[in-house]
Parts: C-alpha cells; structure tokens; sequence
C-alpha cells in the first residue's frame, strides 16, 4: 500500500496500473488483494481513466525465452513437478497483470460496474492461485524465477491491446479455455495420488477458471449484443484471424459448458 499514491487509492484503474507497474511478485500479490477488498467495501468506488503501460513491470527471474528456446523439463517425479507448478505460477502470474489490464486498457463509462466487479474478482483470483503454487514449490525447495519461462500469454495481449472484443475473445475465451482442456491431463501426468492436497490446489484454480472464461464469454456476448453480432461467427472470425492454424482437440466440453462457451462457438475451429 506504501506504494500506491492517494490517487491510486481512489480510483481503480490507477490502482490497476500501480499493479501493472509492481514487479516484485510478492508486492504485485499483496497489492491486488487490497486493490479487491478494496473494491469489494467500497473503499474504491470511481473507475478512473488511468491506462495502463505498453508492458507490465517484470522481475529479474525467471528469464524469459522464445517458446521454441526453453530447455525440456527435468526429468524425475519431483523435477517434474517443479517444472509444472512454475509454468503454471509464471500463467497466473501474467493472468494477475490480464486481470488489472483489462480493467485500465478498456475501462469506458458505458461498460457496467458488474465488468469491473468481475476483472477485479479475476486479478484477486489469479493472485490466490500464484500464492498456492508458489506454497507447493516451496514444499520442494523451488521457487518462482528458478526457471525460465516464455511471453507467450502477454505476447497474445499484445495483440488484441487495440480491442476489447478481440481481447476476450482471445485470452479467457481461447487462452484460459485452453487451460481447461489440458487440466486433467496435468494432474494425471503428475502422478498424484487423490489425496494429494496438490490435487486440492488444481482442482480449485480449475473451478476458478471456468469463473474466468465465464466472464470473458459473457461480457464478449454483452459487446457482440450491443452491435448485433452474430456471438459465435464473430468469435471465429476473430480466432482465425489470430491462430490460423486452428484449436487443438480434444475439448473439454463439461468445463465449457459450464464456462457458457457451448460447442458451437469453437468447435468448427478444432484441429
């Protein structure tokens, strides 16, 4: 809080770009849950017009490569783990400067307040799940920055920074539906036992991920209504426009569905 200017304390999204410019992993964590509860009392009850930086603060680790140039994970149970519980960390510690992004890039009178609601509840969520895997590296004597990561996930908003309709499309609609679909398969490539409170600490960042595609597809829908879009074509155009080469089956439908993304938005998309 030390940090953060009266301003910042003020108004949302010069709080959000406080956070985006946080760097330290720890701070941008404690920041984002005051920034919540902040916004959840109503402590904080403008939005501002604060936009946010091209790029959000980074720490020094973990160094950062081109997708194609990161080293293939340790072999071994436990190598294996670590490597996984960090490249999920290094998801949702890039998810919380999605979740404050959005909220400053984007932020227009006419969006309601249950927009802002929901991105705050996504930034506070996706900070929760990077303290959790942080917790279970720590149990195996790792931590976040041990490994190298790749730009991946900001690279994609990078590319949708001039659109929101293009920004939802793309992150929670594709990106974190992604995530979806390959859950199960982590966790049973982990090898965990069910007990494993491991298991626990997915399966709720899981749950709260379909929360987040269920916002991305709503407030999408909201901005498809408003101009009368056709939702699931304008989807598609937008997803073919930014990965050519299509989505990668299977799909996990349940989650989706639950999600309120239904089968016909994505699936004449699948590969």
């Amino acid at each position: 809080m030390d940090s953060l200017t009266a301003k910042a304390v003020d108004n949302l999204t010069a709080r959000a770009v406080a956070i985006l410019n946080t760097a330290d992993p720890a701070a941008k964590v404690a920041a984002t849950l005051a920034a919540a509860q902040a916004w959840t009392e109503g402590a904080i009850t403008a939005i501002g017009a604060e936009r946010p930086p091209p790029r959000p603060a980074r720490p020094e680790r973990p160094a950062i490569l081109p997708p194609n140039k990161m080293p293939r994970r340790g072999t071994g149970a436990q190598a294996g783990r670590v490597a996984m519980f960090h490249a999920l960390a290094h998801i949702e510690f890039n998810a919380i400067d999605l979740g404050w992004d959005i909220i400053a890039r984007f932020a227009d009178p006419a969006l309601p307040k249950a927009f802002y609601d929901d991105w705050v509840m996504v930034a506070e969520q996706e900070a929760q799940h990077f303290t959790a895997l942080q917790t279970l590296m720590a149990e195996m004597g790792a931590t976040y920055g041990d490994l190298p990561a790749h730009d991946g996930l900001w690279q994609a908003a990078e590319k949708t920074a001039d659109s929101l309709e293009r920004r939802l499309a793309v992150v929670p609609m594709t990106l974190e539906a992604r995530a979806l679909d390959t859950a199960p398969h982590t966790v049973g490539k982990l090898g965990l036992a069910a007990e494993d409170d491991s298991v626990a600490a997915l399966r709720k960042i899981v749950d709260e991920e379909i929360l987040h595609v269920a916002a991305g597809t709503r407030w999408f829908n909201h901005l498809c209504a408003q101009r009368g879009l056709d939702p699931a074509a304008r989807y598609q155009a937008i997803v073919r426009e930014v990965f050519p080469k299509g989505l990668k089956r299977p799909f996990n439908v349940a989650g989706r569905n639950a999600a309120g993304l239904p089968p016909h938005y994505y699936d004449p998309l699948g590969v």
